[in-house]
């Protein structure tokens, strides 16, 4: 059981950043959805909203990395 609960354990700034491009890939394909479902500002705000997601997100993501390490 610790072997698979190992995978699911971000250890590496690499592997954080693998997991934040595929946040953005689903942000900014959702995003992209938002336009076409919404014209106008209101599908451009929630495109811009997915995408601010995936920067406070990665930000997170990246924190709670370095203070796993006790950095």
């Amino acid at each position: 059981m610790e072997r698979i609960k190992s995978l699911f354990i971000i250890k590496t700034k690499f592997e954080a950043f693998l997991v934040i491009y595929a946040l953005a890939l689903g942000a900014t394909q959702r995003g992209a959805v938002y336009l076409s479902q919404y014209p106008g500002t209101g599908g451009k705000l929630l495109a811009a909203a997915c995408c601010g997601a995936v920067f406070m997100a990665g930000g997170k993501i990246l924190d709670a990395l370095e203070y796993q390490r006790g950095v």
